[in-house]
């Protein structure tokens, strides 16, 4: 055994903190089979009344393999963690310990039970029992509670104890008695306690929060004594409650579970016995726990097909995503977040909140992974929690928030410090009268110009601070003067051209039929400020296979004229006058080639095209009209036709896994990288629409868009008819979207930090200015910091991202955000405001960035290593000793381990077989500027249970686990990319009627890819919920319809990612242990 190191705060420090704490010490057997969901994840974690289990479901769920039409026992979508509850002593710490089950007891505490122990498999998976458990003694013992914990523990899960240098022998499974002692002490502290149900214990603050207890034999019923602590409870039923359980303390979760009769294993002599006071009986012999070493790193590849019975940890007893979203929904949804209190986590990405800007800047626009920095380089690599922001420049904001306003200071242009050339912000302190400003960020001190003077108030503050934005809010814009434009020109509105892929297989699945006749009506959509005026931006016409067809058409023509140029190996532009054009101008002439163009290549057999010479193309009609612009490419093929930028066939399945890998993801090329340049200098930003049918390789053709700032999308198989829809969305929103051209980001950082590490889709030509040549509402850029020097507590820290660009009438702007957070000498406030989502967008975008340069087991092992290190940090520093069975997780990243599994199970992480190359970095690049709300849907899918849809509220979403699927229900699953509608077995007949307008199942089409709109209130909801999904999402979500048992049901469960994933992913519960074991290794 060692020891723990004692965290060296005094208790008022600790007392303030919030954790989570587990004991998880049980392996129970693996998932219910399909549709057979865990008892107590339905009804509140109570036994039913009669003292029995019906039916197979014995105390740790079915024991029993899948019986079809069995209706899964109390179930209910919306279990988890229950709510925080309130007892006589309620503690104030916010702070208790969450067991997932007490020390085992020795051999020598209770006598062998009657059946053959089985050995115990060394693999982190359980399977399903063999039979039903035994239930003689089921419910016939006294339930006695664990102790509650200490002030700061949050959570604890005991995965594991001494380590055993032999195998040990499992018994019988437990009756419900043990099951019941050994969930009894869980609980979880993440806010004050409100006034639902029972709770908040104190536990002896000196005390660690772990009691061995012997384990009840079969003979002796009564004598399970409790160890020393404050509350001890015996069986019989108490007023209010159910079933004669005794009440939950808070946070409680799943059916409690004992010690198993029996357990025979080494003896650990002398072990401390933790508790408080002196013990009603004897002190138990040594405990045995369950030990992590002996758990390998979870591959499911490395697993035996048929498993031997084991227990394991019950999901209803782990950190559920579920229950902390709701809980941050109630909790932070009905008062306005107001951005003026420095340091201050917003509410949750899944949270609908109104922001209120006050000096920092809206979480919509910057999105921290900790909002209290530590003050030094030292603290920060001890505590490895990463440093950065998520910044979106130009988020659409809410109809009921104001956006950005609009400063103007002439010709003089925006007021900046003399040395760092900071803009003004409210972090500037006015001095002398008013007469000069010390910059907040380098401390310079700088004369305030004339026009800008103005006198201080009794306080210090300008009397005009809340008239200028740029003084009292966190984002405004000035309009720039000429000097921040261009070789100091005023900049043309920008154009867009669109080049359409006219090869057979484009024609063939109809993509350019389809995109001709949307044109005629999606350019009177083009982009503008004004909602009354037109767009001021030109638009151009080129169609292309192996050769370039310009197009003329200049108002004052009857007809469009068409001119070809063949030699792609030197492009040019073959025309300046009439390429580039006004839509109202020339509208006739554009409608009229719109229609040709699809009968002018009906018929055509070339099969070759090009790709370099389009965006060359692109590029020199930008240049001609001496402006910026959006280039739109609809290609369908690998370009092999003899051309700059050719590309040949390299996808090779073989090098998946190996550490050739890497080299998949990177351009086949210099060609790309190198045109890429020429085009952000220009601000000739490119969107690629893909319509493969085979290899394209995206990882070379992505090299441009991803460098320019724009977007690629993918519609593989595309089929006019059922994917028609998806496409034209997307295009519509892509083309109407607000979005700035020939922009320049720049973050300035307080002296002490600097901004060291970019992700996202832009240019860099040097360390600091991120070069956009198009920048959209969708676009985010993450920044990491580093320190180089000590940070002061009193001052913080502070950043100011400045970007300037071209908005769509064509004036230079630029738009400022800033944020100030607070520093801290004390590692535990630093692990008490960190925000657990944006730390995932951070850790996703590092990893896919990584696996360019390095073999990605390489990249996933890293990963783990540093979430280990950041969670061992945490319990060597901040938790208060206990044992080290105990999983400690700190409040605000209780999520880590289950949000860090579902990125390294990702597709592009760890691929199934079944996953394309170009899927893959398909994935990689999209995930590269997504925002902190499209990250969690992607790793973390919402599914939601269509139960009731009355009233305007969603029904609650459930845990992605295929053991929370009823054979009963429907469910909606939505993964930002995808919509998926699965339809239990033995759904309601009146569900059915109302969904798709027929009782059988059999007869639903699994086709559709929309629903029948019924008039019924049921089948409008449903709808209005999908509608409200697509809204939010930068891309349209295609619905698939999943029948039980179809083949597309092994799609829909590949977003399950609670479970073992078919490309070797561990489930949630494995993959915890497995990190309770990385955090142990650390720690000794």
């Amino acid at each position: 055994m060692w020891m723990w190191q004692t965290a060296s705060y005094d208790s008022s420090v600790l007392s303030s903190r919030y954790e989570l704490r587990m004991n998880v010490n049980q392996q129970t057997p693996m998932a219910s089979p399909y549709g057979q969901p865990q008892p107590g994840y339905g009804q509140p974690s109570y036994a039913p009344l009669g003292g029995s289990y019906p039916g197979p479901y014995g105390p740790n769920g079915p024991a029993t393999a899948y019986q079809p039409g069995a209706p899964p026992q109390g179930y209910s979508p919306y279990a988890s963690f229950p709510s925080k509850a309130v007892a006589a002593n309620p503690v104030s710490d916010l702070s208790s310990p969450l067991d997932l089950g007490p020390a085992r007891g020795s051999p020598t505490s209770a006598p062998r039970p009657v059946s053959t122990p089985q050995a115990y498999s060394q693999y982190p998976q359980g399977d399903n029992q063999n039979g039903p458990p035994p239930m003689a003694h089921s419910m016939s013992q006294p339930v006695h509670r664990s102790p509650v914990s200490q002030p700061y523990s949050q959570g604890a899960m005991n995965l594991s104890g001494p380590h055993p240098s032999y195998p040990q022998q499992y018994g019988a499974q437990p009756p419900m008695q043990q099951v019941t002692n050994q969930m009894s002490g869980m609980q979880i502290g993440s806010g004050p306690p409100t006034s639902v149900g029972l709770g908040y214990v104190r536990h002896p603050s000196s005390q660690p929060p772990i009691s061995p207890m012997p384990p009840p034999s079969m003979s002796q019923q009564q004598a399970n004594h409790l160890p020393p602590g404050p509350m001890q409870q015996q069986h019989p039923p108490q007023p209010g409650m159910q079933g004669g359980y005794p009440p939950q303390q808070n946070g409680a979760f799943g059916q409690p579970r004992g010690p198993q009769p029996g357990y025979a294993g080494p003896q650990y002599p002398g072990q401390q016995n933790y508790g408080a006071g002196p013990a009603p009986a004897p002190a138990p012999t040594a405990q045995k726990r369950l030990d992590p070493d002996s758990i390998p790193s979870p591959q499911a590849s490395e697993l035996p097909a048929v498993q031997k019975s084991r227990h394991r940890i019950d999901p209803d007893a782990i950190p559920s995503p579920i229950q902390v979203i709701e809980d941050d929904r109630v909790n932070k949804s009905s008062e306005p977040f107001t951005t003026g209190v420095k340091g201050q986590a917003p509410p949750l990405v899944t949270t609908n909140f109104q922001v209120k800007d006050q000096g920092n800047a809206s979480p919509r626009f910057i999105r921290c992974t900790a909002y209290n920095m530590p003050c030094t380089a030292d603290m920060a690599k001890q505590s490895q929690v990463p440093l950065a922001a998520v910044i979106k420049p130009l988020a659409t904001l809410p109809p009921d928030e104001t956006p950005p306003y609009i400063v103007d200071h002439g010709e003089g242009g925006p007021i900046r410090c003399n040395r760092c050339k900071a803009y003004m912000c409210p972090y500037m302190q006015f001095i002398e009268g008013g007469r000069r400003f010390q910059c907040g960020f380098c401390s310079c001190v700088t004369e305030v110009p004339p026009h800008y003077f103005q006198h201080l108030d009794h306080t210090g503050k300008r009397v005009d601070c809340y008239d200028r934005p740029e003084l009292s809010q966190g984002s405004y814009e000035f309009v720039a003067t000429v000097d921040y434009c261009k070789n100091n020109k005023l900049p043309q509105p920008p154009a867009f051209i669109f080049f359409i892929d006219v090869s057979y297989n484009a024609v063939k699945s109809g993509m350019v039929n389809i995109v001709c006749q949307e044109l005629k009506t999606l350019l009177d959509y083009l982009p503008r400020e004004n909602p009354e005026a037109d767009s001021v931006v030109r638009v151009g016409f080129v169609t292309y296979n192996k050769v370039l067809h310009f197009y003329n058409v200049k108002s004052s023509l009857a007809q469009p004229q068409m001119m070809v140029v063949s030699d792609v190996s030197d492009m040019f532009l073959p025309l300046l006058d009439g390429f580039l054009v006004s839509v109202n101008d020339s509208r006739m002439v554009i409608e009229s080639l719109l229609d040709q163009i699809p009968e002018m290549f009906a018929d055509t057999r070339e099969t070759e095209t090009v790709f370099g010479p389009v965006i060359q193309a692109g590029l020199e009609a930008l240049k001609a009209a001496d402006c910026a612009g959006k280039l739109f490419v609809f290609h369908s093929t690998l370009p092999i036709a003899e051309a700059p930028g050719k590309l040949k066939n390299r996808e090779d399945k073989k090098l998946v896994g190996t550490d050739k890998e890497k080299s998949l993801f990177q351009p086949q090329s210099g060609f790309y990288s190198n045109l890429s340049k020429e085009c952000v200098a220009q601000g000739c930003c490119v969107d690629l629409f893909l319509f493969p049918n085979q290899y394209v390789d995206v990882a070379t053709l992505g090299v441009v868009p991803v460098s320019t700032g724009g977007s690629i999308y993918k519609y593989t198989y595309f089929q006019a008819k059922t994917d028609r829809e998806r496409f034209l969305n997307d295009l519509r929103r892509d083309v109407q979207k607000p979005m700035g051209f020939d922009a320049v980001m720049r973050v300035r950082t307080s002296t002490g930090i600097r901004a060291t590490d970019f992700f996202g889709s832009f240019f860099m030509s040097n360390t600091t200015d991120v070069e956009l040549a198009g920048l959209d509402c969708d676009k985010t850029v993450t920044v990491e910091f580093r320190h180089d020097d000590k940070l002061s507590e009193d001052t913080g820290a502070l950043m100011q991202c400045a970007v300037l660009y071209t908005s769509c009438s064509g004036q230079r702007r630029l738009r400022v955000h800033n944020m100030a957070v607070n520093c801290c000498s004390q590692l535990a406030d630093l692990y008490r405001n960190c925000e657990t989502d944006t730390i995932i967008n951070f850790f996703s975008k590092y990893a896919y960035r990584s696996i360019l340069n390095t073999p990605t087991k390489t990249v996933r092992d890293t990963m783990v290593n540093q979430c280990a290190q950041i969670l061992a940090c945490y319990r060597k520093n901040c938790a208060s000793p206990s044992s080290a069975g105990q999983l400690i997780l700190p409040e605000c990243m209780k999520l880590l381990p289950v949000y860090l599994n579902c990125v390294l199970k990702s597709d592009v992480l760890q691929p199934g077989a079944d996953i394309s190359l170009d899927d893959r970095a398909y994935l990689r690049q999209l995930l590269g500027c997504m925002d902190v709300s499209e990250s969690h849907i992607f790793f973390y899918p919402r599914l939601l249970p269509l139960v009731k849809l009355d009233g305007g509220s969603l029904p609650m979403a459930v845990r992605n686990s295929e053991e929370r699927l009823s054979k009963g229900g429907v469910y909606l699953l939505e993964t930002g990319l995808h919509l998926f509608l699965w339809v239990g077995a033995n759904a309601q007949q009146e569900l059915l009627s109302n969904i798709f307008g027929t009782p059988t199942f059999s007869q639903i089409d699994p086709n559709m890819t929309n629903l029948p709109e019924l008039d019924n209130p049921f089948s409008q909801r449903l709808r209005e919920i999908i509608d409200s999904f697509r809204s939010q999402r930068s891309r349209y979500m295609k619905l698939m319809v999943v029948k039980q048992e179809d083949k597309a049901e092994l799609i829909f469960k590949h977003f399950l990612c609670e479970d073992k994933s078919a490309s070797g992913g561990a489930s949630y519960v494995d993959f915890l242990c497995h990190m309770h074991k990385e955090i142990r290794q650390l720690l000794s």
